[in-house]
């Protein structure tokens, strides 16, 4: 009995099938986020808006400090390459723009990465201790939580007081580090209920057999499979943080002087926007290109790494 050979389109289809089974997990999620083309155009905005900023300020003729007393107030033009105009006091508002974009977004990758570093690590190891420990650790998070991060940064401002006088780059480590004081909580719940669920799994039950101590669990097996939930929220919290830091300096706890934020500007915009307008729009929109951006690439992360959705 002879077998019929295989057409051009099932051998095809074969195919297809044996390279997609033969793809890890990352691979095809990587995939599927680069199907999704709003992630994709905001990763490319993101990262042009990123050159822009950094070439801007080694190359740009005016500096963003620098103030023109023949200049104040004026209109966005080309003359003097004064395309947003300037503010108040004279300066150039594309440099203060672009510096401002690069302190938030700074702000906003600094104080996720540790709260990424707190939370993953305090959440994997309340999750895996479970018990009293567990008991104990979670109600440290709740009694935190409670506390409005706002309360955090002025005790934190009060306490260094004399460490942040006449120190605006001191000043800013102390909003990184309160502000990412605080998110980190809600990152720890998530790690632990992940960790939760993976503590009774097959391999974690052999590596224990093994003799694999709890710290070796933690990192080897508990971390890297929490990664992407971990992945997903942190993309998520950027966006978070770049706004906390923009009310902070709403409020005038935040940057300040000679740096500068897009939070920062847009409360001297608000302050003149009926003679000055082009002070408020241009931080606002850049604002809101910078979350909406982060937004859609951590909806994609979540529809890539999503094992219900493969």
């Amino acid at each position: 009995m002879s077998i019929a050979p295989l057409s051009d389109n099932a051998r095809a289809e074969l195919t297809q099938a044996a390279a997609k089974k033969g793809r890890s997990l990352w691979e095809d999620a990587r995939r599927r986020l680069l199907r999704n083309r709003a992630a994709v155009v905001s990763m490319i905005i993101l990262a042009v808006m990123l050159v822009i900023s950094v070439l801007g300020m080694l190359f740009w003729p005016n500096d963003f400090q620098e103030i023109y007393r023949d200049r104040v107030g004026i209109a966005p033009q080309w003359e003097h390459w004064h395309w947003f105009g300037t503010d108040e006091q004279g300066r150039d508002m594309v440099a203060r723009v672009m510096a401002g974009f690069l302190v938030s977004l700074s702000i906003g990758v600094v104080a996720t990465v540790l709260s990424l570093v707190i939370g993953v690590t305090w959440g994997a190891i309340a999750g895996y201790a479970g018990g009293r420990v567990d008991q104990i650790m979670m109600r440290i998070v709740d009694i935190i939580y409670s506390l409005p991060y706002v309360f955090l940064v002025i005790l934190l401002l009060a306490v260094t007081q004399d460490l942040t006088t006449g120190r605006p780059l001191t000043k800013l480590l102390i909003v990184f580090a309160a502000i990412g004081g605080v998110q980190w909580l809600t990152m720890s719940r998530i790690v632990r209920g992940q960790t939760l669920s993976l503590r009774r799994k097959e391999f974690v039950e052999a590596a224990e057999a093994a003799g694999a101590t709890g710290g070796q669990i933690i990192r080897r097996h508990i971390m890297p499979n929490v990664l992407g939930p971990v992945v997903v929220y942190m993309t998520l919290t950027i966006p978070v943080v770049i706004l906390a830091e923009s009310f902070l300096s709403f409020i005038g706890l935040g940057a300040q002087e000679p740096l500068t934020s897009l939070g920062r500007l847009i409360k001297i915009g608000s302050d003149n926007m009926e003679t000055q307008w082009w002070t408020l729009i241009f931080p606002a929109l850049t604002m809101m290109t910078t979350l909406m951006c982060f937004n859609f690439i951590g909806d994609g992360l979540r529809d890539a790494i999503d094992p219900k959705d493969r």
